[in-house]
């Protein structure tokens, strides 16, 4: 009984942690490691033959918002994201601007900024998202033709 009660508790306690990292992943947050968050997200990268998107912003961004939401709400481009890019969140805010980290790559003119990596973690491309924008909002075929140009090719 006692092994099947520690299972149990075991059980639950993982999926809390799972749940509460995976949520973590969708919002900026200022306490993440990104040089270890990018070392996951090459690994995950290289198993399932997909590039990497930085997405560079913070809470405080409202258009950082507005694009999660255009993301969630165009079905096209969350599938394209879905089967291409692995998606990785880096603050950048008053309590942490991660500039360690975005030393490594160009200078970012505005939020949110995206710069596209391969498989392995090297800079392809860095995309100023108001290039992106429509009105108070996200261009729909902009927006797919930037992923379809920079998707992984499969044979």
């Amino acid at each position: 009984m006692k092994l099947l009660f520690f299972n149990i508790l075991f059980f639950l306690l993982s999926f809390a942690i799972y749940s509460q990292d995976k949520d973590s992943l969708s919002k900026f947050d200022p306490t993440r490691n990104p040089f270890d968050d990018l070392k996951s997200a090459v690994e995950v990268a290289k198993e399932s033959s997909k590039r990497i998107i930085l997405d560079v912003g913070g809470e405080w961004c409202i258009w950082c918002h507005r694009i999660d939401a255009f993301i969630h709400n165009t079905d096209e481009i969350k599938s394209l994201l879905e089967e291409n890019f692995i998606i990785l969140k880096i603050n950048y805010s008053k309590e942490n601007k991660n500039e360690k980290f975005l030393s490594h790559y160009p200078q970012i003119a505005g939020y949110p900024h995206f710069f596209v990596l391969d498989e392995a973690g090297k800079l392809l491309h860095s995309q100023n998202t108001g290039e992106l924008e429509k009105d108070k909002d996200y261009d729909k075929d902009k927006f797919i033709d930037f992923l379809n140009k920079w998707k992984p090719v499969k044979n």
